[in-house]
């Protein structure tokens, strides 16, 4: 089920809210923590009920796992649990991955379906089971863990909470009392996460889809065709998944629970370092505490310190996906990191954000495209090897733009191909990046900006919710 769907909005979601509250009213806070499971195990398996046994088996054994590893302050139930969860997860997202392109044995066909949002409550778990040895936070009982892991709000995509963050709230006796304040402003952060989505991060998508699509079937996209599509997919996937964070943060918020904010404004970064403090910000603390720390982050002099960093950032590419290009994403900005840390250059604040905006665009290449040829593609037409070229009517309007393009009918990589496909895509980007780069985020607007924008996107909301042909899935889902 998708948060931008009207079965969500006009059923789940009030459904959900009514029985939360009501629950709370007639049996307290265990009996509101087990409508929040029952409601968890029903969003989870709406489109595979079978996987709602995997969810609640994982569930149990790793409560059973911190039970053991509480009781009998044993590092090797720790070991043993995190590899557990590993191998699941292993099995399931790259297990084609490494018999196909690692090993290269083509004629072994496993045919595994990767269940839903198995890297995001994998990870909570592994972050609750070390939490566990460390003594960090109180060990629950089995229904509020059971809430803690199914709590629909993240359950998909995130943000990966830790449990003390969490399951604090869920035992507070007064969790299921309704409280005006709360469910206005998380409908309002909702709804404006929502317009992030369906207006502005589907808009982008249709750009993005065009441009790659052809670097995947290996047209030559001229310098203006590659730069759009790489933009366009820059914004995508930031109104995406950050629609995605603010979406749960609303919903989360409207049943008394407050998580961690997911994204502050990274594309306004004057550093690669600070883009990492500010992009997925809770995946960004999951892979410092537990694989950079781990492996001995800066404890063991500089050469050990840019191997763990790299490392650290390869493996985040890899649990983004099971592919060559994903590993070349995390690579890319390992490579980036180590040399903002080896060269520390002090630049003014304009040219630091550029050089990391420019850097950050190139990184999503990888990331976006099928594979690497569409990855090399891609990297021409932004090299400007395959030329410069703009649409006759723009190089007409402005003669002076002759000497350094082509002038053709139009880009057919761009947009619908049209004539005034340029001018459209242009302005649409140029909306988009004012939109990123010169407003705060939802989260630092005052209520009375939150009340103007939410007025703004509405009606587009509305118009793209409901008349809409279909909702479009979250990028992240497929993570």
């Amino acid at each position: 089920m998708l948060f931008n769907s009207p079965a969500f909005i006009l059923g789940f979601l009030p459904i959900s809210l009514v029985g939360f509250f009501t629950a709370g009213r007639l049996g307290g806070t265990v009996w509101a923590l087990r409508w929040l499971v029952l409601m968890g195990l029903l969003f989870y398996g709406w489109s595979n009920p079978a996987l709602v046994l995997l969810l609640g088996a994982s569930i149990l054994v790793n409560h059973l796992l911190a039970d053991r590893i509480a009781r009998r302050s044993c590092r090797w139930w720790l070991i043993g649990g995190v590899t557990a969860n590993l191998a699941l997860l292993a099995w399931f997202k790259y297990a084609n991955f490494f018999v196909h392109d690692v090993l290269r044995l083509p004629a072994v066909e496993f045919n595994i379906v990767l269940p839903l949002a198995i890297s995001f409550f994998t990870f909570q778990q592994i972050s609750y089971l070390v939490e566990t040895s460390r003594g960090e936070g109180d060990r629950p009982r089995l229904l509020p863990y059971a809430a803690f892991v199914a709590f629909f709000p993240y359950l998909i995509a995130g943000p990966i909470v830790r449990q003390r963050e969490v399951i604090p709230q869920l035992l507070a006796t007064d969790l299921a009392v309704p409280r005006t304040e709360s469910i206005a402003d998380g409908m309002t952060i909702f709804i404006l996460g929502m317009a992030k989505k369906v207006v502005l991060a589907d808009t982008f998508a249709h750009y993005a889809d065009v441009g790659f699509a052809a670097a995947d079937r290996g047209t030559s996209l001229t310098f203006v065709e590659a730069w759009f599509a790489v933009a366009s997919y820059a914004l995508q996937i930031y109104f995406d998944f950050s629609g995605y964070s603010d979406m749960a943060i609303g919903l989360a918020r409207m049943l008394n629970v407050r998580l961690p904010i997911n994204f502050a404004s990274p594309y306004k970064a004057t550093s690669i370092t600070e883009f990492w403090r500010c992009w997925h910000i809770t995946l960004s603390r999951f892979l410092r505490d537990h694989f950079y720390i781990v492996l001995g982050g800066n404890r063991r002099g500089a050469l050990r310190r840019n191997a763990n960093l790299m490392t650290t950032m390869l493996l985040g590419g890899l649990w983004h996906g099971a592919a060559w290009n994903f590993v070349l994403w995390g690579g890319l900005h390992g490579l980036f990191l180590l040399l903002h840390r080896v060269y520390p250059w002090r630049v003014p604040v304009f040219a630091g954000r550029t050089l990391t905006l420019l850097a950050v665009l190139v990184a999503w290449v990888p990331f976006r495209a099928s594979g690497i040829d569409a990855t090399l593609a891609m990297f021409r037409g932004m090299a400007g090897l395959n030329g410069i070229a703009l649409p006759q009517m723009i190089v007409h309007a402005f003669p002076p733009l002759a000497i350094i393009a082509t002038a053709v009918p139009a880009l057919p990589s761009l947009g619908d191909g049209r004539t005034l496909s340029f001018p459209e895509v242009t302005a649409c980007l140029i909306l988009g990046w004012v939109v990123v780069l010169a407003l705060p985020p939802v989260h630092e607007l005052s209520q009375r900006t939150r009340g103007w924008t939410l007025t703004a996107s509405f009606a587009f909301t509305v118009q793209a919710l409901f008349f809409a042909p279909n909702a479009t899935p979250f990028l992240y889902f497929q993570f």
